[in-house]
């Protein structure tokens, strides 16, 4: 695993609470790269969009807009969005947070002029040469290259894979509706953070608190969900440079007429050492030269009977969002601890443990088995959770924030499908 602290490895420093200057911001601050990489292999196109709160909303033509408090919208609909009923641009009329105090006054975000499907993401240690970029820019098949910044971030006090953005052009990678909301970017552009409803709703973010950014104190602006495996939050690129993030260490790459296999492959050949790329909305593919799935693709017996041990072994063990174990767990966290104890590889985020081998009817479940859900009211393509088949009904999972890992009756509302593991699939996905 590779920890950066602006560019040197393995730099680990307790966060202050005290106001320092940006760069000493940076401590604290646990950015893990790599696992950044192998994170990122969901859903990029689908979807960074406001989050609906069901007891608290207003319906409108696009995002729907959340309204927290009388003095603060999350997300205006309207352009210039901010404060509710007043028309401000929503960088006045707010108490200031320490990413607007050091940043000044945002930028103004640019209307959105088109749309650009993202299929690639590319993240390094360390910032992007211009030459590198413009190579990357120049491969056949490369229509855009946006450059962006992204690390782990301590945010109230949970380990969050960030993206620093420019809200005027990474705009128009998200889905229609939410890159033609000028309120959500230009609170980003002002300094509030935008958190996935995973974060949100499971990991206990209240929409509007101001929470703790290793030292920095963050407005969370907006429920986002963005479909690029774990990432959960979302911030300017100026308030990164608050956060010690690094400038410039990713970008999202836009190639709608080629393979992205084989893009992959290319751009690898170009980039840094050590430089990671992952392909967005992996699919699973059936062996070659076969029309079923043979029964040695699966997980044998014994490692079924290891990971249903392993997991229910974990019983009242409290949920922490973004915990992998031995003692807490996430949901996906649970099943990545468990099938490891089986010599199985999985991928760490629900959304990617979707793609881990073929999907099967539901009667036809057995035990140890995936059950996944498209919780995410305002994203429905998005896989937001998953769990363990026990048997007879019941599976076993880590729920939420509040909740600990238990047995419960399957409920069918929302549910995506159930996927039957298969070792060397898991194993690949990126």
């Amino acid at each position: 695993m590779l920890v950066l602290d602006h560019g040197r490895a393995r730099a680990r420093v307790l966060p202050r609470r005290t106001p320092v200057d940006p760069v000493r911001r940076a401590v604290g601050l646990r950015r893990t790269v790599s696992l950044i990489a192998v994170l990122l292999v969901s859903i990029l196109v689908a979807d960074l969009v406001i989050l609906l709160r069901l007891d608290d909303t207003e319906q409108a033509d696009g995002p729907v807009v959340r309204r927290p408090h009388s003095r603060y919208v999350a997300a205006a609909e309207r352009a210039g969005g901010g404060r509710e009923g007043t028309g401000d641009s929503g960088t006045q009329g707010r108490p200031g947070n320490d990413a607007e105090r050091q940043g000044g006054v945002a930028d103004p975000v640019a209307p959105l002029t088109r749309l650009i499907s993202p299929h690639l993401f590319v993240v390094s240690a360390h910032p992007f040469a211009a030459e590198v970029v413009a190579k990357v820019r120049r491969q056949k098949g490369v229509k855009a290259a946006e450059v962006t910044d992204a690390a782990e971030v301590r945010i109230d006090g949970k380990r969050v894979q960030t993206m620093g953005v420019d809200p005027s052009t990474f705009r128009a990678y998200t889905p229609s509706k939410t890159a033609g909301s000028d309120g959500l970017w230009q609170n980003i552009a002002a300094g509030d953070v935008a958190v996935s409803f995973e974060l949100g709703h499971d990991g206990g973010v209240e929409l509007g608190s101001t929470v703790d950014g290793g030292g920095l104190r963050l407005r969370v602006g907006a429920y986002a969900t963005v479909g690029m495996g774990s990432i959960a939050a979302v911030v300017s690129r100026r308030t990164a440079r608050s956060l010690g993030i690094p400038e410039g260490n990713a970008m999202v790459v836009s190639a709608p007429d080629v393979d992205s296999a084989k893009l992959r492959r290319r751009l690898l050949k170009i980039l840094p050492k050590g430089s990671q790329v992952a392909t967005i909305n992996p699919v699973v593919v059936a062996p070659r030269g076969t029309t079923a799935w043979p029964a040695t693709a699966f997980m044998s017996p014994q490692q079924l009977q290891v990971a249903l041990r392993a997991a229910v072994g974990k019983l009242g063990r409290p949920y922490v969002w973004g915990a992998e174990g031995p003692n807490s767990f996430d949901c996906s966290g649970l099943v990545q601890w468990a099938y490891r104890q089986a010599g199985v590889r999985m991928p760490r985020v629900a959304a990617q443990q979707w793609a881990s081998g073929p999907q099967i009817p539901l009667s036809q479940a057995r035990p140890g088995d995936l059950l996944f859900w498209r919780n995410d009211p305002t994203n429905p393509r998005y896989i937001s959770h998953v769990a363990i088949y026990w048997g007879d009904g019941k599976m076993l999972h880590a729920p939420r924030t509040g909740d600990v890992v238990k047995i419960a009756p399957i409920y069918t509302k929302n549910l995506a499908g159930v996927v039957r593991v298969s070792p060397a699939v898991s194993a690949r996905v990126r």
